[in-house]
């Protein structure tokens, strides 16, 4: 089996067309989606990027694994200690490890691990290529000719797993100017309006409204003319949306390339192709433009598209992590599942032609901007939060997804039995997560202790000198009281 792996960072799956967008934002991927199974509630364990793919890599929990935040003593995997043989049982056990012993060929196109020091990832990778040096700022030109003549010298062969990372959804927003905006004449979505703009205008919040590119505006952002500093009209909104999507179709665009490139080698029909994502990006949704700050929906929501020879195309409803999907693939691909993953197979159900019921409820964690868990099951999400990431939201929120998918009304004053319902759903899942765990050590509180998600660390004095100097002060008091007992690191 040959199975190519195209991830593309940052990538919202309601920003698709086979997943209903109503821009032409993706046109190659939509082709593909015909032919492949489709899941339309695949989420992220573990947000954003640094979490996730270390979540992927080692198809555990971050909860286990320990990669949970951007810096700080949590940003890596645990040390395996006193355990740790001759070789890392977390490296001999990755995912693409077992596709390795499989008898895999196995290569990764992506500066993923250079860009977050992550170098985990690498474990079970025959061959990792850096395209560009550039830590994540390459735009899909400076990535799929590397992956193209990799499949030039490789591609005929009968077993290999490559993955091709493509950055362009990824904030600053960047697609060439010379694309245009295909997108001037297109409305933004509808449930963006004046009112929510103006709300957000007047909350906190880094890379809210008044802060796009963080705390504050930043020089640096200045250079990509796609990308605002802030959202202070409509105007603004719409470049940021067509900002990303622009960047949608430009990775769409060279996914073109690639699949061009397997027919013309005549393996296009027994190849399979996943295209999926780190994690997506909130575009106001909870007051964060161009970020994935959240453990809410549209930071772990992810696109996930399976075309498996053999295996009718259709809609998978089932709730799924990635890493559940990720079994299921290798499972498919011949390989053993590695000791220790939490991520359950649904590869009987797929070969079998019938719906996957996936799982009953899902937790979700993200710990770089904030610290939040949730608890996503039916129509609802709930989202503790024990950090804010400075943006005053209340301890517990709740949300109905059907009838408000982009998060915009609190229900958790109404529904209360919810709440706590979802509460135990998240204690239920941490105790027997740590129950698993060698270390019994829950990192989100460990890096609470540490200083908080570190894209916050030392940032609450002049955040709250700016509040009050924007007419917010009545933001930068509620931040004041409820940090004031944090440590400062």
């Amino acid at each position: 089996m040959r199975v190519l792996f195209i991830d593309i960072d940052t990538l919202r799956p309601d920003h698709l067309g086979c997943y209903g967008y109503h821009r032409a934002t993706s046109p190659a991927i939509d082709a593909i989606a015909t032919e492949a199974i489709r899941f339309d509630h695949c989420y992220a364990s573990d947000t954003p990027c640094l979490p996730s793919r270390s979540a992927l890599s080692t198809m555990q929990f971050g909860i286990r694994n320990g990669a949970i935040n951007h810096g700080g003593a949590y940003a890596d995997p645990f040390n395996e200690g006193a355990a740790r043989g001759f070789r890392s049982d977390r490296a001999m056990n990755s995912l693409p490890m077992q596709l390795a012993k499989a008898g895999y060929r196995t290569a990764s196109i992506s500066s993923f691990p250079e860009r977050h020091s992550a170098y985990h990832w690498c474990a079970g990778f025959r061959e990792n290529l850096d395209p560009s040096g550039k830590g994540g700022m390459e735009n899909a030109e400076e990535v799929i000719p590397t992956a193209l003549e990799w499949l030039d010298r490789n591609g005929s062969a009968d077993t290999w797993f490559l993955h091709v990372h493509i950055w362009d959804p990824h904030t600053p927003y960047r697609a060439p100017e010379t694309m245009g905006n295909p997108f001037a004449s297109s409305p933004l979505p509808a449930w963006y309006t004046e009112e929510v703009r103006q709300r957000h205008w007047d909350w906190c919040g880094p890379h809210g409204a008044q802060e796009v590119s963080g705390h504050a505006p930043s020089k640096w952002v200045e250079q990509f003319p796609r990308q605002p500093q802030e959202i202070a009209s409509m105007a603004d909104a719409r470049r940021m949306f067509d900002g990303y999507d622009c960047g949608v179709l430009h990775a769409d665009r060279h996914v073109a390339q690639l699949v061009e490139r397997l027919k013309h080698l005549g393996i296009w029909e027994d190849t399979a192709i996943v295209i999926t994502s780190d994690h997506g990006e909130d575009l106001g949704e909870l007051n964060s433009y161009g970020d994935h700050q959240f453990a809410d929906e549209i930071t772990h929501r992810l696109p996930m598209i399976v075309r498996w020879p053999g295996l009718a195309p259709r809609a998978e409803a089932g709730l799924h992590y990635h890493l559940d999907v990720w079994a299921g693939i290798a499972e498919l691909a011949g390989a053993e599942s590695g000791r220790g993953w939490d991520g359950v197979s649904c590869a009987a159900a797929l070969r079998a032609g019938r719906p996957s019921a996936g799982r009953e409820h899902l937790v979700l964690s993200n710990a770089a901007w904030s610290h939040q868990r949730s608890a996503r099951w039916g129509d609802w999400i709930l989202i503790r939060s024990y950090h804010d990431g400075h943006h005053g939201f209340p301890d517990v929120m709740l949300f109905n997804l059907r009838d408000d998918p982009h998060q915009q009304h609190d229900l958790a004053p109404a529904h209360p039995e919810l709440v706590d319902k979802g509460l135990a759903m998240i204690e239920r899942w941490r105790s027997a997560a740590l129950d698993r765990s060698p270390h019994g050590m829950d990192p989100m509180a460990a890096s609470l202790a540490e200083g908080g998600p570190l894209h916050c660390r030392g940032q609450l004095q002049t955040y709250c000198e700016r509040l009050r100097a924007t007419g917010r002060a009545g933001w930068a008091e509620d931040l004041e009281r409820k940090h004031a007992h944090r440590p400062r690191a």
